[in-house]
């Protein structure tokens, strides 16, 4: 039985310190939708959607009624499109409107799958829908894009990395008349997992069943108000506050993730822990970095911090339920964090910086708004360099950077809702075209040769 005093913690958790569930995701399999025509797929993609995921906006709403709990999102991933494209070719473009439309009928925030998975090369499919990318962020409002572009297991593919530099780039530049929103839609992954439930790198894996149900956490919020009440303390006191608030945060999840998934008749797959901050005052990863002690988050002492908050995270998740997964860490993405927003105009956060904090973290550079003349060779090297760090720590880590289209450094990008805005952060100043220019793979670490 719950106390007066725990069901009290929640609701001022809820009400003050802005502890949600950021998302119910639920992954639906598109391998039986396959077909040599085109039209014919685009069809059973939609009438399986809509089928499926016709009472998940509705069950999320009844489940935040019954408990006071906010859900912040309702959205749906889907099987990477490349597959089902290798079966019937034709225009990709035609797929994301399909999955718009469907986006739109059962009325979810995003709808993430636009994908493929290329760490080793390229299949029949992939490198078509990755150059339609541009064109179908463009046309839609709901759909996410993402594309792994290499693996411990694999090495990196740097054909595949030069190839994205310039899709992004492109990305940024068809959609520059609604702010740069084309690339704030797509990722591009080293190690991507098939259960993730956060936009926009969610897609539904291979090995996934037809249909579940994946709840994606945040409290930052709840994270920092407990530092804030805490008095002194060493940073063992410190990592095992946090590990305890993990804990609570997780089980409100597993509670949600649970009640969704019998009230929709799927199974529950599962809870990822993260961090996810929003630009809301008191929802910020940057300012619990700075209750532990920093003066402000990127400088010194920075990566050290959230090494520890990252760990601790992670172990009181895993305490609070068995189906902890995902990519349950803290999110870091500069856009969205009002912490770190304020840090980066101030300078002490910097691009290099957040690469390095990112060998530590539960992704990678993440909503970075760079100058809207960077060349496609430097984003395609942003990428390599995230890429690798994650290759060698054999963790996830991904590239989420949208080129500022005719701003400069120091002017500002406005998104609005969670994707909050972003100063333009400078980058470096020399070339490495010719390395991203050789192409071909870099092979995989001695480590990933662990049978």
């Amino acid at each position: 039985m719950l106390s007066t005093s725990e069901i009290l913690e929640t609701i001022q958790m809820i009400q003050q310190e802005n502890l949600d569930i950021r998302t119910i995701t639920m992954g639906i399999s598109l391998l039986d939708c396959a077909d040599a025509d085109i039209d014919r797929a685009c069809e059973k993609i939609y009438q399986k959607i809509t089928t499926r995921a016709k009472d998940l906006v509705k069950v999320g709403q009844q489940i935040e009624d019954k408990y006071g709990i906010p859900i912040v999102n309702k959205r749906i991933s889907v099987t990477p499109i490349s597959h089902v494209l290798a079966v019937s070719g034709g225009d990709p473009v035609k797929y994301a409107l399909t999955l718009e439309r469907a986006a739109g009928t059962v009325g979810v925030n995003f709808l993430g799958g636009f994908s493929a998975l290329v760490q080793k090369g390229f299949a029949p499919g992939d490198m078509e829908l990755i150059e339609a990318i541009p064109e179908a962020l463009r046309q839609t409002e709901h759909i996410c894009a993402s594309v792994n572009v290499g693996s411990t297991r694999t090495g990196i593919n740097m054909d595949a990395v030069k190839m994205m530099g310039e899709i992004v780039k492109k990305s940024a530049e068809v959609t520059a008349d609604k702010n740069c929103i084309g690339p704030a839609k797509l990722v591009v992954f080293c190690n991507a997992v098939e259960d993730n439930p956060f936009m926009a790198g969610a897609f539904h894996g291979v090995g996934e069943p037809d249909c579940v149900i994946n709840v994606g956490v945040s409290g930052p919020g709840v994270v920092r108000a407990a530092l804030a009440k805490m008095q002194g303390g060493d940073l063992t006191d410190v990592a095992d506050l946090i590990k305890k608030t993990a804990f609570k945060i997780t089980r409100m999840g597993q509670l949600v993730g649970a009640e969704a998934a019998e009230a929709l008749g799927v199974p529950f797959g599962i809870v990822d822990l993260s961090l996810a901050p929003t630009p809301a005052i008191g929802d910020s990863v940057a300012h619990i970095l700075e209750e532990i002690g920093l003066e402000q988050c990127g400088t010194h002492g920075t990566t050290a911090a959230l090494a520890m908050l990252n760990d601790a995270v992670k172990k009181g998740g895993v305490m609070a339920s068995s189906n902890v997964g995902g990519l349950s860490g803290a999110f870091i993405p500069v856009s969205e964090d009002a912490g770190m927003i304020a840090a980066a105009k101030a300078g002490t956060l910097t691009l290099e910086k957040l690469e390095a904090m990112t060998a530590v973290c539960s992704v990678g550079l993440d909503m970075i708004v760079v100058p809207g003349d960077i060349t496609p060779a430097t984003i395609s090297a942003i990428i390599a360099d995230e890429a690798a760090i994650g290759m060698v720590n054999s963790k996830t880590t991904a590239v989420r950077i949208i080129p500022a289209i005719g701003k400069k450094v120091g002017e500002e990008l406005e998104f609005g809702g969670l994707l909050g805005s972003g100063p333009v952060m400078p980058v470096g100043s020399k070339s490495a075209e010719k390395m991203i220019a050789r192409g071909g793979r870099i092979p995989a670490p001695l480590q990933s040769l662990k049978n």
